[in-house]
């Protein structure tokens, strides 16, 4: 048993440098730099007790990334220009541990065990023969990520009765992820029985030989039994403008249109050891990836019958000329894949219409209508098909879309002593994606527009400044949010039901008072606290954990003497179990929680 085992060191860099190119013109650039390097785990078992959880094998996490930006502004006759860009990179590896998979894993045993034992029937005497060795699992994980991003906008002169406001936005996106899922004792198994010495351990695994990518070409290392190896590319396009009309001294209206287009890539495999007991790594089954999204009106049907004994190479591949029997079970799915999409891709308008009034210089109001979206995605098993309801596993997820209605306002109230800022909204969501896991429908996660749903709230923030020196602030939200139509034929989806990580009602208050403690010398002393609602952590019902509410208060103080600064903090006054997050992968609830009672000194100078 150890304590405290989740260490995390944190080490990085900002630099940035500004140059006034000419009296219309500047530049500034850009750079940070980080790495973190934490061990052991973050989430709790709340059957275990306060903080607790059981892990078997080592976790640790090394993450490293660099971003550089630069941002050109600058005027060209009556337009004030923007270009902004940024670059960023990044690299992570992990190690896991997988030991919860035992709760759902059911062929675990094929990979731990002697043959004799997971193959009882062919044991002498049917009798189980032979050693099933410890499930020890873990998961080493490394990925990368690029993106680029570039965007130019221009805007007219902000003084006159019509104004307006354009530009172009570019992003560029590369993610890369390989997994390689480790059952640590499988080169023990004997995969024979009886100690024949006709082969311990499962034979090399390498990845399909397709064209596509891979990070690498194998063969796996030794106990990798299955493989996730992906490359995901998203690439996105918009163009956007902005009128903005004044209606005589108090009134303006504003008009906007955004036009998106964005294509989403997948290559890639999923490998698994499965028949790696013959002595031959025959490629049976898993996903193809890169066959699978690769356009050409062809699909090779890897898990067809005889998988263990049939090379990839000689395995039958299907075309809408070539078709197996309509009555072969695999008949959908195999139709499907062969007639699947190359990349992910939509495109759209999208729009807002926001009207203003400003009765005095110290009161906006406003109403507005506006619209979004969310990129889609491609499926792992997309074209999977469930015969009871005809419901196909979609290739290409589709973006979901939402419309926002919304009032607010911003006051300055009694003589400018009294900040008022909110709004008032109701948001409808069409298609919301979700991820889901239904082995009615296929023995793997996927994801699709699941649901339409509607969000009504109130929120804002005050800031009263009650005395010469002190401040008081705060903020509030109150959610109702509610599942209004199902569209995937699950039950893990349910009409009614409230969307995740939606407190009915959140709040935060904080006080700070300041007074001169010397020469030049001021002290501050700031206490606050804050509050949530229960909530959920998924819309999934089998994924679904309750989130209680809970109250947190802390306080910091400090002094402050021209550039310098030091300050003194601790959070979670009270030690309060403040569940942020849950996750239930594997059949087993998971929370993440505040940290406990904990401070520190910050210093800083500025120069």
């Amino acid at each position: 048993m150890e304590e405290d085992f989740n260490d995390t060191t944190y080490a990085g860099f900002r630099l940035s440098g500004l140059w006034d190119i000419s009296e219309d013109w500047s530049l500034r650039v850009g750079y940070m730099d980080q790495s973190i390097e934490s061990d052991g785990t973050f989430y709790v078992d709340p059957e275990l007790g306060d903080f607790e959880i059981q892990r078997f094998q080592p976790e640790e996490i090394k993450d490293d990334f660099y971003n550089v930006n630069w941002t050109l502004e600058g005027r060209m006759g009556a337009l004030d220009l923007i270009y902004a860009g940024a670059y960023t990179d990044r690299e992570s590896e992990q190690n896991i541990d997988y030991t919860d998979y035992l709760y759902i894993g059911q062929y675990i045993p094929y990979y731990v065990c002697d043959y004799y034992v997971s193959y009882t029937s062919y044991s002498p005497g049917n009798v189980p023969t032979g050693t099933c060795y410890a499930p020890s699992l873990a998961v080493g994980s490394v990925s990368t990520s690029e993106i680029m991003t570039h965007e130019i906008r221009f805007t007219t002169n902000g003084d006159g009765p019509l104004r307006a406001t354009g530009g172009v936005f570019y992003s560029d996106m590369e993610f890369t992820e390989r997994n390689d899922f480790t059952y640590y004792n499988s080169e023990y198994v004997d995969v024979w029985g009886g100690g024949s010495g006709d082969g311990f351990g499962f034979v090399d695994n390498k990845t399909f030989p397709s064209p596509g990518y891979r990070s690498d070409t194998g063969p796996f290392p030794q106990g990798v039994i299955f493989r996730n190896d992906i490359r995901r590319t998203d690439e996105q396009l918009g163009v956007f403008g902005e009128l903005t009309m004044d209606l005589g001294d108090h009134f303006a209206i504003t008009g906007g249109l955004r036009w998106y287009d964005y294509e989403v890539d997948f290559e890639g495999s999923a490998n698994s050891s499965f028949c790696g007991m013959s002595g031959v790594d025959y490629n049976s089954f898993g996903t193809d990836i890169n066959d699978l999204y690769d356009g050409d009106g062809q699909f090779t049907w890897i898990g067809n019958p005889g998988a263990c004994s049939t090379l990839y190479e000689d395995k039958p591949v299907y075309s809408n000329d070539n078709l197996p029997a309509a009555d072969d079970p695999n008949y959908d799915r195999i139709v499907n894949s062969v007639n699947a999409p190359d990349k992910g891709e939509d495109d759209g308008v999208i729009g807002k219409v926001s009207f203003a009034w400003t009765p005095s210089d110290n009161q906006l109001w406003y109403v507005t209508w506006s619209e979004g979206y969310r990129p889609g995605l491609l499926n792992r098993p997309g074209g999977a098909y469930q015969a009871a309801t005809g419901y196909t596993v979609p290739f290409d997820v589709q973006s979901d879309d939402v419309t926002n209605y919304e009032v607010g306002w911003k006051l300055d109230l009694l003589d400018g002593h009294l900040r008022f800022n909110g709004a008032a909204f109701m948001i409808e969501i069409e298609g919301l994606q979700t991820t889901i896991f239904d082995t009615s429908i296929v023995n793997l996660f996927f994801s699709d527009n699941a649901a339409d749903a509607e969000v009504k709230g109130i929120e804002g923030d005050v800031s009263w400044l009650a005395t010469e020196r002190l401040t008081i602030s705060g903020a509030f939200s109150i959610l109702d949010t509610e599942i209004t139509k199902v569209l995937v034929p699950t039950g893990d989806v349910i009409k009614g039901s409230e969307l995740a990580y939606a407190p009915e009602f959140q709040a935060t208050l904080s006080g700070r008072y300041v007074w001169e403690a010397g020469n030049d010398i001021w002290a501050h002393v700031m206490p606050y606290i804050s509050y949530s609602d229960t909530s959920y952590s998924d819309i999934i019902q089998m994924n679904r954990d309750e989130l209680d509410s809970w109250l947190m208060v802390g306080i910091s103080g400090g002094v402050t003497s021209g550039p310098w600064m030091a300050e003194l903090f601790i959070d979670n006054l009270t030690n309060e179990e403040a569940a942020l997050g849950a996750n239930y992968v594997n059949d087993r609830s998971r929370f993440a929680y505040a940290r406990p009672t904990n401070g520190g000194i910050r210093f800083s100078y500025e120069f």
